[in-house]
């Protein structure tokens, strides 16, 4: 018996150093980068340079303890046809926060600076710095993920428009061999204002492999009769409908 014991104790122990070494390390904190040129930049349903291409890039951190960070710049060209001398060519989003998951449930909660580097957007009168804050809250669900982002300054150089609130409802399907489709709908609330609108997006995602992928979107919103998005040097509508084709790298 004893020596049944003895052999049974070295097998376990046998076995466990095996598992041990072949056991899945831990999930590793990662470093991400990204290039891209779209054919033009829109956010929220508003287009960002005039119907023209942007290019774009950015940097992600992620940690194990799910805390994260980020940095992400793109053109634009909406604060220069705004006004006369009035300047404003590049946007830098700067944001960190959370993700974590409970009751089957994934959720992520962090902060947002949209910094409009050296705009000069206040010179127009009845608007101020185009410098916006906003903290959010996610939540997801299977393939479909709720937001919901709360503005802390003015939103995007409006006057008098903190507590302006943006919805986003979206879902992302796999549909095999490297594509997705990602349909979205949002609803921006722009407080004391008469401008407030509804968006929606249809995007279908292909990845190319060795860190490329493909984008095309048809955007659209409820705002494009509205002449507010169309008061700017050029007249250039920039809430009517759009397709928007983009390509990214990431490394």
């Amino acid at each position: 018996m004893k020596l049944k014991s003895k052999l049974l104790l070295a097998l376990l122990a046998t076995s466990a150093a095996a598992f041990a070494q072949t056991a899945p390390a831990a999930p590793e904190s990662t470093l991400g980068y990204n290039v891209g040129v779209a054919s033009e930049y829109r956010y929220r349903g508003i287009a960002q340079t005039k119907g023209d291409p942007a290019l774009q890039g950015g940097v992600d951190y992620a940690n194990t303890n799910g805390f994260y960070a980020g940095a992400w710049g793109s053109t634009i060209k909406w604060i220069k046809e705004a006004g006369t001398d009035v300047k404003g060519p590049v946007e830098l989003d700067i944001y960190g926060g959370y993700k974590f998951e409970a009751a089957g449930l994934a959720y992520d909660v962090g902060y947002l600076r949209y910094e409009y580097v050296g705009n000069t957007y206040n010179k127009i009168a009845g608007n101020v710095n185009a410098n916006t804050d906003e903290a959010y809250g996610a939540v997801t669900a299977g393939p479909a993920t709720l937001k919901y982002s709360y503005a802390f300054s003015d939103l995007f150089g409006t006057a008098n428009s903190k507590g302006s609130t943006y919805w986003d409802l979206s879902a992302t399907f796999d549909l095999g061999e490297g594509y997705s489709l990602v349909p979205h709908a949002g609803r921006q609330v722009i407080k004391n204002s008469a401008n407030s609108y509804t968006d929606i997006a249809l995007t279908l995602n292909k990845d190319l492999g060795d860190g490329l992928a493909a984008s095309a979107a048809f955007i659209s919103t409820n705002a494009k009769n509205n002449a507010y998005y169309s008061a700017n040097n050029s007249s250039y509508n920039t809430a009517k409908n759009a397709l928007v084709l983009g390509v990214k790298y990431s490394f």
